[in-house]
């Protein structure tokens, strides 16, 4: 009698053992080149001589423009197929390098973030989704990884080619636009990790919806996640300029070096705690997040970059802790079929909080002065902080989820 071939022994092909590296790779080169133009926006300021307030409305729409992609075409993937849907992100993200590459002014560099944040926001979704394809438990992992590792090497990229290699404002999207090219390229050698199926055009309908059962977890935990992805788009937009008018340092390379700081202890974080609870992640973040933030002000009045980068470290690390908290105390509590509407609802939070508050900076920074709209930017995250303590502790939340 014939043995049956089991097929958990089948080998796995190179293509597919690759995959799951190539969309990481790809993912985290999206979110450097959205994090790429931070270093560039105080040299874009005296260049085209602008405010500080068009510096966050061109840092707000590419936030703005990335929501949009995630809630009409968050889910299109699942009926075209992964790679079509990642292939067209890169093509639109090459668009955006371009016109980086040809800006002569503010509306050019709007108009490049406005079609980056399209592009990154359909990339972010079907990268993301053919992670998890691979593997659940490690797709889920590197989505929260590559993002803020991705952010962190734009950041630093670019403030090292601003530093030491010439055309600063031309060379690292020349660089981005090739390793574009590459991974457009190696693409078709990855394995379609899903199959197509009907109702695309009903997909592309906005599902925005927070189940009974999660709303009073999210509304106690909303001013922490206002005061995280504020603090985020803060550094994301102004901290360069900050920290160059505070501290006196022109060298692009310290502005870099401080926002790069936020997001890999903030990768730091979500990876050191990616086992522990709901409970646990939160409280060590907002513990972290209000002590950074005090360090951080402390750095700004005393000019002292070393105090500033050792409190965006401590701030950051609070920033991927809190997150990380936030999303595994709401999404447990909803079905299966309620988590797409529930992760929309989120991301228009989080992404309002992210830009908003932002522009609200530039308007401080204009009016009174980089250093103190950051004393009243600090002020405003350690009270939305407390506020979301104390509606925990008073039980306005019934408990956290355990991971």
């Amino acid at each position: 009698m014939t043995e049956p071939v089991s097929t958990a022994s089948a080998p796995i092909s190179p293509a597919r053992r690759l995959a799951p590296f190539y969309y990481a790779a790809t993912s985290a080169l999206f979110f450097a080149a959205s994090s790429a133009p931070t270093p560039l926006y105080r040299l874009y300021q005296q260049t085209f001589a602008f405010s500080p307030v068009l510096i966050t409305v061109i840092f707000a729409v590419y936030a703005f423009a990335l929501l949009v992609a995630l809630l009409i075409v968050g889910s299109i993937s699942d009926h075209l197929g992964r790679r079509p849907v990642i292939f067209a992100s890169i093509l639109l993200n090459m668009v955006a390098m371009a016109l980086f590459l040809m800006a002569t002014g503010p509306n050019w560099l709007i108009a490049a973030r406005i079609v980056q944040g399209l592009a990154t926001g359909a990339a972010a979704s079907s990268i993301g989704a053919a992670l998890v394809d691979l593997d659940p438990i490690r797709g889920s992992i590197t989505n929260s990884l590559a993002p803020l590792a991705g952010m962190a090497v734009g950041a630093l990229g670019t403030s090292l080619l601003v530093q030491f290699a010439p055309a600063p404002m031309l060379l690292v999207y020349a660089v981005t636009l090739a390793l574009l090219l590459l991974q457009a390229a190696l693409l078709w050698l990855m394995p379609e990790t899903t199959k197509r199926r009907a109702g695309l055009l009903a997909s592309l309908k906005p599902e925005v919806a927070v189940p009974p059962q999660v709303r009073r977890t999210l509304l106690a935990l909303t001013p922490i996640n206002i005061a995280v992805w504020a603090l985020g788009g803060f550094y994301l937009s102004l901290v360069p300029s900050l920290v160059s008018a505070t501290t006196g340092s022109t060298a692009p390379l310290i502005g870099g070096c401080v926002v790069a700081a936020l997001t890999i202890s903030g990768a730091s974080a979500v990876f050191l705690l990616r086992k522990r609870s709901a409970t646990t992640a939160m409280w060590f973040g907002v513990s972290s997040m209000t002590l950074g933030v005090l360090a951080v002000i402390a750095g700004v009045h005393t000019a002292e970059v070393s105090i500033l980068a050792v409190g965006t470290v401590i701030a950051g690390s609070g920033f991927g802790a809190t997150f990380l908290g936030t999303v595994r105390s709401i999404m447990p509590l909803a079905k299966p079929d309620e988590r797409a509407g529930l992760l929309s609802a989120f991301y228009i939070e989080s992404y309002l909080a992210f830009s908003v508050p932002a522009i609200v900076a530039g308007f401080l920074s204009k009016a009174l002065g980089y250093a103190e709209a950051a004393d009243i930017y600090a002020a405003a995250i350690i009270l939305l902080v407390g506020w979301g303590v104390v509606a925990l502790r008073a039980g306005k939340d019934k408990q956290l989820s355990v991971a």
